[in-house]
């Protein structure tokens, strides 16, 4: 693979906590609003991502998840802090931009994975787990 010269990056970067989106303006003027709930249901942790393939852990109750803080990790990404607890997701700038491209189609997939589960968006964690997403 060819690496590439030029990755956009941001030149705004705002957590609105009323509408709870995180707006980020990248440097080839490209503008998005991710949700939180989004964000966290995507976070790139091993905690949702799993150590592979096939080892993703359905996120459920993010509905009403807010980001409590946000952190500068060096120049490359920002890692933040969620309402639930969750703060071990480091988010490159190239993950924000490719969250943010491709948000439309990331929301049709994790609905089609709740219905898949047989699980509502708003239900427990527990709940889901108990369902056979995946254990640690």
């Amino acid at each position: 693979m060819t690496p590439t010269t030029t990755q956009p990056h941001p030149v705004a970067l705002t957590v609105h906590q009323s509408s709870k989106v995180l707006e980020i303006g990248f440097d080839d003027g490209a503008n998005f609003r991710i949700p939180f709930e989004l964000l966290r249901v995507y976070s790139p942790s091993a905690e949702v991502q799993g150590h592979g393939p096939g080892q993703e852990v359905l996120q459920t109750g993010k509905r009403h998840v807010d980001i409590v803080s946000l952190e500068s990790v060096g120049h490359y990404a920002v890692q933040p802090t969620f309402s639930d607890g969750h703060d071990t997701g480091i988010f490159s700038w190239g993950y924000l931009y490719e969250l943010g491209a491709t948000q439309d189609r990331r929301w049709a997939d994790y609905l089609a994975r709740l219905e898949q589960a047989g699980v509502d968006r708003d239900a427990p964690m527990a709940a889901a787990s108990a369902g056979g997403s995946c254990s640690h």
